[in-house]
Formats: structure tokens, sequence, C-alpha cells
């Protein structure tokens, strides 16, 4: 197979993974925030070794931008990974609303992120801040100048699974639009309302984070 398609097939894998191991802790499991937690950063840890040595493990939109800020990737992939990207969070929340359905519970349940219990200015700001938290992990631990890549998968999984802990009570912890997509597309109502959010916060904290790491850090050198 191309090069190029099997980029763009471990986007969508990894991806698709990501989605419907953490949501289904969500919704098959009904799982606490911990188990919740633990579920997406496995999910996103497996991902990173099963396919990141071939596309380099973004599984989430603004990964990717912060990849292409800082020229690890060039602009032609990154169209392609996030176009895989929600893809793969697309056909694994399908997957979801299937399964969620078979057990005979509300099909608009589906993970999807929201936040009932805060402003929409504090929702975002929250966003930024995780994935800008996320991404400055991300960026160094993979740096080729301090990084190290024995250990990257571990690395962010495990941060994931931290900042959800912070994040999940408050916005549903998504730091990927991808993430929210899928889920949102099938669930409507709020959450397809309110995925705008979803989607800019975690770009603003991704490019925030891609110049801050490049020229504050050194992550590309």
């Amino acid at each position: 197979m191309n090069l190029l398609l099997r980029k763009y097939l471990s986007e969508f894998l990894g991806t698709f993974f990501l989605i419907l191991l953490g949501t289904s802790a969500v919704t098959i499991a009904k799982g606490d925030t911990l188990t919740i937690a633990i579920a997406f950063g496995l999910a996103i840890t497996i991902s990173a070794y099963a396919f990141g040595g071939i596309s380099g493990g973004h599984f989430n939109p603004a990964v990717t931008t912060a990849m292409l800020i800082n020229k690890r990737i060039s602009a032609m992939d990154a169209v392609g990974y996030i176009i895989s990207q929600v893809l793969g969070a697309t056909v694994a929340s399908l997957f979801v609303k299937i399964f969620v359905g078979a057990l005979k519970l509300p099909t608009n349940q589906l993970g999807q992120t929201d936040f009932p219990k805060i402003s929409g200015g504090v929702a975002f700001l929250v966003e930024v801040l995780a994935t800008f938290m996320f991404l400055m992990i991300i960026l160094n631990v993979t740096s080729k100048d301090h990084g190290d890549a024995h250990f990257a998968g571990l690395v962010i999984g495990v941060s994931l699974s931290l900042l959800i802990v912070f994040a999940l009570n408050l916005t549903g912890a998504s730091l990927n639009p991808a993430r929210s997509f899928g889920p949102a597309i099938f669930a409507g109502g709020s959450a397809l309302k309110h995925l705008w959010l979803y989607i800019i916060a975690p770009e603003v904290g991704a490019v925030l984070a891609a110049y801050c790491s490049r020229f504050f850090l050194g992550s590309e050198a």
C-alpha cells in the first residue's frame, strides 16, 4: 500500500480506537472519572505504539495543527490526517450508538462533551489550557533534541489520563476536536450546538503550545 495511504489509515484507526474505547467507558461501562481517564489514556497509548511508527500517531486535529506549525508535517499530510481523524471518530461513534442501542440505553448519550455546569467562557478557557498542557508534553517528549521516543507513547497516555481527571467534570475533557465531533454528530442537542467550542478551543491551545514549545524550549532543534 502507498505510504501516504498507510499514514492516513493509521490516523483513522488510532482515532477510531481512541474514541471507541474511551467513550465506551462512559456509555457502556458507566465508569467513574478514573475509569474514563484510564480508558482514554490507555487507548491513546496502544494506538501510539501500534500506529505511531507509521504516521507519527497524532489521532487529534489539534496535534496535527501543532505539528504543522512546527514543520514536522506538510500541509498536504495535515489535511489528510485531519480528515482521517474525523472519519475515524465518526465511525467509532456510530458503532458506540449501535451498541448502546442494543443495550436499550439512551442513544443520545454517546459520551459527548458539554459544559452544563459552567459558562461558555470558562469552558473555553478549560479546553484551551488543557490542550495547551497536553501539546506542550507531546511536542517536547517527541522532540528530536530532548525527547524520548521510547517512552513517548506512555508519557502521552498518562498525561491524557491526568488531564481528563482535571477537566472531565468541567467540559467533558475533549482536548481533541475529533473526539467531540464524532459523538456530537449522532447525539445532537446541546453537544452539537456547542461543538464549535470543542473545535476552536483545542486548536487555540495547540497553536499556543506550538509557538511556546518552538521558541522557548527549542522542541524543533
